[in-house]
């Protein structure tokens, strides 16, 4: 039999361009479509995966087709994920918020039924991070990629004050004030904050708000800014 016959050196070229495309794509992308996934995302590199496939060994599939439907594809989720940088109800209509599955030590069953999180899940996930006993966790989010992050109650965290015998700090979510030069009003009144006492806070620290990247206050009234860093040069990681 002749190994080398058209169909396999036509398949083989297949692949090398599928392969090539799709490394382009996803350092257009950028690393985010290679590490925890959004839905969007997720469904994003389900089809471009699937039209690499079909460029690469369907011999019958017209290979232009294929080709032109990942450069749209990556493309659509490159300029999506720009527009997403810039507007905070895009981010959330495609992106999506985190959802709180327990809350002050208590399970939020209509979270969880509405997430289709059942017990079992949050019991694996504590464990992973961690907790064998949910009595120890004072708050767990599941965020938009399906990981679930966990704020211990203030005597359960790591070198913790019960162990030192010292009154424990009241614990609890800390809300963002501004994502992005953005002030969150709904946010400041769920603090008993408004935008009068955030603009006065910004001010006395010498920063304006339109330059921060982000400020939350936790349930202390401690007011943490981010500020936009350009210029600082960044250390490139190599393995």
């Amino acid at each position: 039999m002749d190994f080398f016959n058209i169909d396999i050196l036509n398949v083989i070229v297949r692949s090398v361009v599928a392969m090539t495309t799709l490394f382009f794509m996803t350092k257009l992308l950028g690393k985010k479509q290679v590490s925890e996934l959004s839905l969007f995302d997720y469904v994003v590199g389900i089809s471009i995966g699937n039209f690499a496939s079909e460029m690469a060994i369907n011999l019958e599939a017209d290979f232009f087709n294929a080709f032109t439907a990942i450069i749209v594809f990556g493309l659509l989720a490159f300029f999506i994920s720009i527009l997403t940088m810039k507007s905070l109800k895009l981010r959330k209509f495609f992106i999506g918020t985190p959802t709180i599955l327990i809350q002050h030590g208590k399970m939020i069953y209509k979270n969880m039924k509405k997430t289709k999180f059942d017990v079992n899940d949050l019991l694996e996930e504590a464990r992973g991070n961690g907790y064998f006993d949910l009595s120890e966790i004072e708050y767990a989010l599941l965020e938009a990629n399906g990981k679930v992050s966990f704020l211990p109650k203030g005597e359960y965290k790591n070198l913790t004050i019960k162990d030192m015998n010292l009154k424990a700090q009241k614990q609890g979510l800390c809300a963002n004030v501004i994502i992005d030069g953005n002030i969150m009003n709904g946010n400041l009144e769920k603090v008993n904050k408004d935008e009068k006492w955030l603009l006065h806070e910004l001010e006395v620290n010498g920063k304006e708000a339109s330059k921060v990247l982000l400020a939350t206050i936790d349930i202390n009234d401690k007011l943490v800014i981010y500020d936009r860093h350009h210029n600082e040069e960044v250390l490139e990681v190599l393995e």
